[in-house]
């Protein structure tokens, strides 16, 4: 084994049978399972197990990608055990639905201010106002080769003043292992990485909300001085804010003059409504605000139509995921903002 970067994931082989490794090269691009022997410098006979998209085997040298994005390479002479195993593992719970569908609803919902084709690629740009709307969506054929697009993709963000970011999944039907280990072989950095949760939009509205929570189309002055990602109220900020099939925010108000208690976004596009910007004042976490303000939103939700939600959350913010959890989101899939090489910070 060259490394293994981590925790595996279960790996079933049928106990007691005979191993065998029924994979070969041309099983690059599928998911397979692999066990692999791990050099103890004991003498004893252990084992690695590994889940996740053949993405290269070169050299005598596997890499594989997992659902978390993170890319495992193993030697083809410690291989114990392999096998390719079905594309996508099935989802026990959550609204169904590919990464395709989900990938343009979030883009939809977090709009940029400008955009430009590259084949099938979007160039996005909002003066630098979140990654998300300052990154390439690359749902497709760039309509070149890869490292030829990925120069484009440099020159069209150094001409705005911005480093250049490809946006990538793992981990979900029709995701995009290849694509990320590629970008990784050529230097562009994996900086950030975020779990789409996906839940069913009616639980959340069965809490009644607290009283105060109001709902505005607009993110007004309570609103703003409590969310995190602004400093200077630019027009870029409030044209992706409120950029969307149908957006509301959702308050909950402080002390007159100052910031809002508890804040949060919504955007409902069809079936789907997104959650963002769920925050609350540290001063008043622990009273069930956040669940409050999402009640709110799910409930204004429902009255459009929507039957399904989605969020955003990145991997490092474990409260946030922890509430999520209970609320009944699962991880759909794993996105990733990947950095051109050489752009500073």
């Amino acid at each position: 084994m060259i490394r293994t970067g981590g925790a595996a994931e279960a790996v079933e082989f049928t106990a007691g049978g005979q191993l065998e490794v029924r994979i070969t090269p041309d099983d690059v691009g599928k998911r397979v399972s692999v066990r692999a022997f791990t050099d103890t410098g004991t003498g004893d006979a252990r084992f690695t197990d590994t889940v996740g998209v053949l993405t290269s085997w070169t050299g005598g040298v596997l890499s594989i990608t997992r659902r978390s994005g993170e890319s495992v390479r193993v030697a083809e002479a410690a291989l114990a055990a392999a096998k390719t195993v079905p594309a996508a593992p099935a989802r026990r719970r959550g609204p169904a639905a590919s990464y395709a569908e989900l990938a343009r609803v979030a883009a939809r919902g977090w709009p940029p201010v400008e955009s430009e084709r590259l084949g099938e690629w979007e160039l996005r740009a909002a003066a630098g106002f979140t990654r998300r709307a300052n990154s390439v969506l690359p749902l497709g054929d760039p309509g070149t080769d890869l490292p030829e697009a990925l120069a484009a993709v440099v020159r069209w963000y150094a001409a705005r003043g911005l480093p250049a970011y490809v946006q990538t999944a793992t981990g979900g039907e029709g995701t995009q292992e290849r694509l990320a280990a590629r970008l990784e072989e050529l230097g562009w950095a994996r900086e950030v990485s975020a779990e789409l949760r996906t839940g069913a939009l009616a639980p959340l509205a069965d809490r009644a909300p607290g009283a105060g929570v109001r709902l505005v189309r607009e993110p007004d002055a309570a609103w703003l001085s409590r969310y995190q990602r602004v400093g200077e109220v630019r027009p870029e900020v409030t044209a992706v804010l409120t950029g969307g099939p149908s957006v509301w925010f959702a308050v909950v108000d402080g002390e007159p003059g100052s910031p809002a208690r508890a804040i949060g976004r919504c955007v409902v596009d069809g079936r789907w409504a997104g959650f963002a910007a769920v925050e609350v004042d540290p001063e008043h976490r622990r009273r069930g605000l956040a669940s409050d303000v999402m009640a709110a939103l799910a409930a204004r939700a429902l009255d459009e139509g929507a039957s399904a939600a989605w969020l955003q959350v990145e991997r490092e913010n474990t409260a946030a995921r922890a509430m999520y959890e209970r609320s009944g989101f699962t991880v759909h899939h794993h996105y990733h903002h990947h950095r051109a090489p050489g752009d500073g910070a």
